[in-house]
């Protein structure tokens, strides 16, 4: 079978490998059909993600159609169309006892800590497995789990339906939590330096728009807002500005949630979150929101469609990732259908 395998930094190939085959009945083998190509993909592949050990497999946006599968009391059989939860837990350490399995002691995420599923077939824990509607079209599949990731940014603030949601950062998952927001009846108002972005927020519905090097941030908000600042404010960029600007942002009693991974650690005004009492979360991966991701997309209640930049095939995988490593700023989603 083939697989996308990264051998070092900057060395992107498909290659021919065995195929995969069930290790025991907890397993099931499934037929890929549908990848998307992560950001966390591209830093494995520039060689800037420290957590990733090479040669690797990459990619955790895997949607497939089961081949092989155990009885089981899940209702998951042969031939149903499904969506992996990328994220493994140890099931033991103090997180996973609580549910929050995203934030184990111990967690492996394929692509990055273990080979993921840029292949033809692929293996995966049966209780790390979803159906999906069998007419489900894959590309929409492959948009599944960077949902997800978007659901748990505005899950973690616990975000209420009028407040004003400062989004930082036009990429997906930042355009993704700007509909969900919508669609949890919140306010969303999305910032950037990019107005091509923008202009993408306001077609996908988002009222309030801010690019950051032609406005004032602090005046804009403030104006939108009465006065107040944003009641929530997710920062979704890992930029060290907005990261810091987020307390300027944010309303006294606000909230934030920082999603956004900087690329070195972050000072913070830590007077000013005392004076304004801000619950500040991380919001690593996701938890337990894969069905509603997937009904969300089913239902068209999040439109996927307007951030896929590019279908590609698995052959074509490697060429996407060097392209969107060259020219990050030319791409919104890639996603293969196999």
């Amino acid at each position: 079978m083939k697989v996308v395998n990264l051998n070092e930094p900057n060395s992107i190939y498909v290659q021919e490998v065995p195929a995969v085959t069930r290790k025991n009945a907890g397993e099931i083998l499934i037929k890929v059909k549908a990848l998307g190509i992560c950001g966390s993909d591209i830093g494995a592949y520039k060689g800037t993600n420290p957590l990733v050990s090479y040669p690797r497999v990459i990619g955790h946006e895997i949607g497939g159609e089961v081949m092989e599968v155990a009885e089981n009391d899940r209702d998951i059989k042969v031939g149903d169309k499904v969506i992996i939860e990328p994220y493994i837990p140890c099931n033991t350490c103090y997180p996973c006892s609580l549910g929050r399995t995203n934030c184990c002691v111990d967690l492996k995420v394929l692509g990055v800590h273990v080979d993921g599923g840029m292949t033809e077939y692929f293996t995966h824990p049966l209780e790390l497995v979803s159906k999906v509607p069998a007419d489900m079209e894959w590309k929409h599949v492959a948009m599944i789990e960077p949902l997800t990731i978007a659901l748990h940014s505005i899950h973690r603030p616990k975000v209420k339906a009028g407040e004003h949601v400062l989004i930082i950062g036009a990429g997906p998952i930042g355009l993704l939590a700007a509909q969900v927001a919508n669609v949890y009846g919140a306010v969303p108002i999305v910032m950037d330096l990019v107005e091509e972005r923008l202009d993408l927020a306001k077609a996908l519905g988002v009222k309030h728009t801010i690019n950051i090097s032609r406005e004032d941030a602090v005046q804009t908000i403030s104006a939108i807002t009465n006065g107040r600042m944003a009641e929530v404010v997710i920062e979704a960029s890992g930029a060290k500005a907005a990261i810091q600007g987020a307390i300027e942002y944010v309303s006294f009693a606000g909230r934030i949630a920082l999603v956004g991974w900087p690329n070195t650690e972050i000072p913070l005004p830590t007077a000013m979150i005392t004076k304004k009492e801000l619950d500040i979360v991380g919001s690593r991966t996701s938890a337990g929101e894969f069905a509603e991701a997937t009904e969300l997309i089913y239902n068209k209640k999040i439109n996927v469609d307007a951030l896929i930049s590019q279908v590609v095939t698995l052959d074509e995988v490697p060429s996407a990732v060097q392209q969107i490593a060259k020219h990050p700023d030319q791409f919104m989603k890639v996603v293969a259908v196999l």
